[in-house]
């Protein structure tokens, strides 16, 4: 499949058990399946995010097997604990998450993935699909530090020369409250 896409995996994804994956930039929805490509190619089955929208009707079976997760963003229902909760009984689940939480543009990422992954105790992988390069993968493994401004640097760092399909849609590398 990802010949076909001419695109080209690289990297491996993180060694660890339980770990959060960031996926960025994420700007249309053949990003999940590239980075699904390039998981399964890797011998890894990702569990993913993604809006409750996406699982009605006979598609709910579908985004299930693929490892989706529904995520109804209209509510707020303590999602960052209970997630933290599942890695802790979990002995394996890597779990990607989309930066921004939306493939258009806004002037900041989300903060639940880096939220998650402090509560839960886990490293974050960083993964990408880059169309300047046509290469879709996985990056360095980090841990959260909790100073903000530092893991964003180095968050900013890594995904400074990758491009999403739609360039102008790409969400700036920072948190709302920061």
């Amino acid at each position: 499949m990802l010949k076909i896409t001419r695109f080209t995996a690289v990297g491996e994804p993180p060694q660890h058990d339980t770990y959060v994956l960031l996926c960025a930039p994420h700007t249309t929805n053949w990003d999940l399946l590239s980075l699904l490509m390039a998981s399964w190619s890797s011998g890894e089955n990702l569990n993913w995010l993604g809006k409750h929208q996406l699982f009605r009707g006979p598609m709910n079976r579908i985004m299930r097997m693929l490892g989706g997760v529904p995520v109804r963003r209209d509510e707020r229902r303590g999602m960052v604990e209970s997630l933290a909760d599942e890695f802790d009984a979990a002995e394996h689940m890597a779990l990607a998450i989309p930066a921004a939480g939306t493939r258009s543009h806004t002037d900041h990422w989300k903060s639940g993935f880096y939220r998650i992954a402090l509560a839960a105790k886990v490293p974050i992988g960083l993964a990408f699909v880059d169309y300047s390069t046509r290469t879709v993968g996985f990056g360095p493994t980090m841990v959260p530090t909790g100073d903000i401004e530092a893991d964003l640097d180095m968050f900013r760092a890594f995904y400074a020369d990758k491009r999403g399909k739609y360039p102008d849609q790409e969400s700036e590398i920072r948190f709302s409250d920061t």
